[in-house]
């Protein structure tokens, strides 16, 4: 058993380890909870209930936070030619095509996002056990591989505080809704948003109890649990 040191100990003390705590409340104690000296992160954790060894039963989207995430965005952009030269224009942190995707191949991984243009896919793919097991590969489904004319909107967007949230292999949901630096009305909007988009990408096959979980925390925080029917009976009545 992991042992905690005595700042989290004494952060623990604040939470009871037996309640559903609403949204703000919780928001409230994950603001007295952050004892790190950096300005750390704000994350979200939930327990999905459904298969996701069914395509249909992974839950997926994208959502552009309200006060965005509080983290600079490190963008790659797989592109050549005049879509190059629109990705740069765009504020894109790297750009290129052949020589970024050999870079990769040899263990370069110094960004946090990746985007391409359809016409780069044919070479990008390639790079699928590396960047997919990450989570940085572009797809369609993400809305992370658009024409060159879609580049500046993405990468404005990006810059803003686009998030992808999706399921991974144990029903888990686990993304970021800002930095303990945030004011408590801006952590409470972005998740309530990011929340709301959860709920919203709700697999119609999906049976039985939809969110089993919800844990918020900050970096080497404690965990504060949510209520499950809280968020869904909110989405339920809007």
């Amino acid at each position: 058993m992991a042992k905690h040191g005595k700042k989290y100990l004494e952060a623990a003390k604040l939470i009871d380890a037996n309640k559903l705590y609403s949204q703000k409340e919780a928001v409230e104690l994950v603001k007295k909870t952050a004892y790190t000296k950096f300005n750390g992160t704000v994350e979200l954790h939930l327990k999905m209930g459904v298969d996701v060894k069914q395509a249909d039963q992974i839950v997926r989207g994208v959502i552009l936070m309200p006060h965005g995430t509080g983290k600079q965005v490190r963008i790659l952009v797989f592109a050549e030619g005049d879509a190059e030269r629109i990705a740069r224009e765009a504020g894109a942190d790297i750009v290129g095509g052949d020589d970024i995707i050999k870079q990769i191949e040899g263990g370069f991984l110094d960004f946090d996002v990746t985007v391409a243009v359809p016409q780069m896919m044919s070479k990008v793919g390639r790079l699928g056990k590396i960047l997919g097991t990450r989570g940085l590969m572009p797809s369609h489904k993400a809305g992370t591989i658009v024409p060159p004319d879609q580049l500046p909107r993405l990468i404005k967007e990006l810059r803003l505080g686009r998030v992808e949230f999706r399921t991974d292999k144990t029903a888990n949901i686990h993304t970021v809704v800002g930095k303990t630096g945030f004011g408590e009305d801006q952590l409470l909007e972005n998740l309530m948003a990011m929340l709301d988009a959860i709920v919203r990408a709700k697999p119609a096959t999906t049976k039985g109890q939809y969110v089993k979980k919800i844990v918020l925390t900050s970096t080497m925080g404690p965990g504060i649990k949510l209520d499950p029917n809280e968020v869904v009976n909110i989405r339920a009545a809007t």
